[in-house]
């Protein structure tokens, strides 16, 4: 890898989590965390859980975690010369859904009210952790938070609309199980935390798409500007930012094509004109981004996919992501105390230790000795074996998350009594060898592949 050029400063985002019983002012926090941070931390490690600040009863008694989050560079460790510090403190929300809208149309006897949308308050504190759990390819989830910081720098710097054009809008296409919505969600409540020093409060509305379309003829328009008409209440707040989420957006757009070659009802047509319409109006507000998310892209009106910003494919898991995705779920175990303590060599060790034979990675400059190599062979071999599997077969993201609990139903057995699994687990005969959960693993391919067969 190139060496770092010394005269560059990379930003490198810092999330501060307060506690629920902090009433500390949030600039004392972030000088403090700051403070902390340069007189412990050099070089930083990207990304990285920080320890030892408990020791200042300032952020013991007003912080739950300190984690340094991304950056744009390219290396896993950098010298504070290098850095430029953006701390962000933010005290998640307990609860989730805060606000429901039904699509019931008032005077219609007998017309059943369905969730239209849910409006959920952020940061949510049970999506903590969900940003770190997305696992991909590429580098999608940093393209798409470059994109919102480029669109609020035009904003900024108030460009003219009729020269430059954008709109604000995101797709996401592909497999299922690819984690599109999970992103989605991850995304707005990272944008929560990102965005706390411009807005005060932040919301994602979750757009139910089959909820929009009313057994009463010409109703389902009304039902897509009735809702957007909230939207826009919301978003007249400026002290609020907002995340509209149309999740199987073909299910909305896909009514127009049908609807001109005489195949689908004229309400259809009227839907996807509505939703348009409304797109149209949202764009010239600061603060809302819309999100869609599809499995069946090729089903999207047209209209619609050019209205979108970013049209981003979300492919199934590559090698390397499977490596992490498998990774992570073995390192929640360990740290759960159903595995024995083990080191699992992060990717970039790996893949250095498969090409050399050495227990050492010239990409993050860091000597980790005694690695347990044959434990990273084994699992890329594992990655390597879902990848080589017929596309008809490959794993999705949500079924790789799978395959630990698999592993455990069919070939581990938990072998021992509810009791033994809570306070007492690590002390308990559950707690296994991680080879034994590899090879488990295995088998639950080839079971499945064999499964798999039996359908066609």
């Amino acid at each position: 890898m190139d060496e770092i050029k010394s005269d560059v400063i990379w930003t490198v985002h810092v999330e501060v989590r307060l506690s629920t019983k902090s009433r500390r002012r949030v600039d004392v926090i972030q000088g403090l965390v700051r403070n902390f941070i340069i007189n412990n931390y050099d070089p930083i490690q990207l990304p990285s859980i920080l320890d030892g600040w408990q020791t200042d009863p300032t952020l013991a008694s007003s912080v739950d975690r300190i984690a340094i989050s991304e950056s744009a560079s390219p290396s896993m460790s950098l010298r504070l010369k290098e850095v430029s510090l953006e701390i962000h403190a933010y005290q998640p929300h307990e609860a989730d859904a805060v606000e429901e809208y039904a699509n019931g149309t008032p005077g219609r006897d007998g017309e059943e009210n369905m969730l239209a949308a849910s409006v959920c308050e952020l940061p949510c504190k049970a999506w903590e952790g969900l940003w770190d759990g997305l696992i991909y390819a590429d580098n999608i989830k940093l393209k798409l938070l470059d994109y919102i910081h480029a669109t609020f720098v035009l904003s900024d710097a108030d460009v003219d609309f009729n020269l430059v054009t954008w709109n604000r809008v995101v797709l996401l296409h592909g497999p299922p199980g690819t984690g599109k919505t999970s992103l989605c969600r991850a995304l707005a409540q990272k944008l929560s935390i990102r965005l706390s020093h411009r807005y005060s409060q932040s919301r994602l509305l979750e757009i139910n798409s089959h909820s929009l379309f009313s057994r009463w003829f010409s109703e389902s328009g009304k039902l897509v500007q009735r809702l957007f008409t909230n939207i826009m209440e919301m978003v007249e707040d400026e002290d609020c930012f907002v995340v509209v989420l149309i999740d199987e957006v073909e299910s909305l757009t896909a009514a127009r094509a049908g609807a001109m070659a005489g195949t689908e009802p004229s309400d259809g047509l009227r839907v996807v004109n509505a939703l348009l319409t409304q797109l149209d109006k949202l764009r010239h507000q600061k603060n809302v981004l819309v999100m869609s998310t599809s499995n069946l892209a090729k089903a999207i009106d047209s209209a619609f996919v050019d209205r979108a910003d970013i049209i981003q494919y979300v492919d199934l898991p590559s090698r390397e992501a499977i490596y992490e995705i498998l990774r992570s779920s073995l390192c929640e175990f360990i740290n759960k105390g159903i595995l024995q303590e083990t080191v699992v060599p992060p990717l970039d060790l790996a893949l250095y230790m498969d090409k050399n034979g050495e227990n050492r990675s010239s990409a993050s400059n860091v000597m980790l000795p005694n690695l347990p190599k044959e434990l990273a062979y084994t699992l890329l071999a594992l990655a390597d074996k879902c990848r080589e599997l017929p596309q008809a077969q490959q794993l999705s993201g949500r079924a790789l998350r799978r395959l630990p609990v698999l592993a455990l139903a069919r070939y581990i057995g938990v072998g021992v009594s509810t009791s033994s699994t809570t306070s007492n687990l690590k002390k308990s005969r559950f707690q296994t060898d991680i080879r034994l959960w590899l090879d488990a693993m295995d088998k639950v391919l080839d079971e499945r592949a064999a499964d798999h067969k039996k359908l066609l």
